[in-house]
């Protein structure tokens, strides 16, 4: 059976306070991160990391980033490509009111 050549995947995930990988682009393809936003249902200002992952190399998309309370940010202006292998990584400054939605496209290589 043919692998398809292109897949749509949403990733939802609550910002946990230490980093977690988030995504990871399966082997064969490589994942378009079309969308990363995260929201804070708190009333107060929360921080959030995002990093980019490539083996032993981390690449901090942002860092410590504040979000008001009951506000959203977007995370990544354009597109970010990740090939086969890499990896996001999340974290937050509160781990119950950061919530994080990713739109990827996958490819085929």
């Amino acid at each position: 059976m043919a692998l398809p050549l292109n897949v749509f995947k949403t990733v939802t995930y609550v910002a946990p306070t230490s980093p977690v990988g988030i995504y990871t682009a399966p082997v064969g393809y490589s994942g378009v991160v079309l969308l990363a936003q995260v929201a804070n249902i708190d009333s107060v200002s929360h921080s959030v990391s995002l990093s980019h992952q490539r083996t032993v190399t981390t690449t901090e998309i942002v860092k410590d980033f504040p979000i008001e309370g009951k506000d959203t940010l977007s995370l990544i202006n354009g597109r970010l490509i990740l090939e086969s292998g890499d990896s996001l990584q999340l974290s937050g400054s509160n781990d119950s009111n950061l919530k994080l939605t990713v739109s990827i496209l996958e490819t085929l290589n």
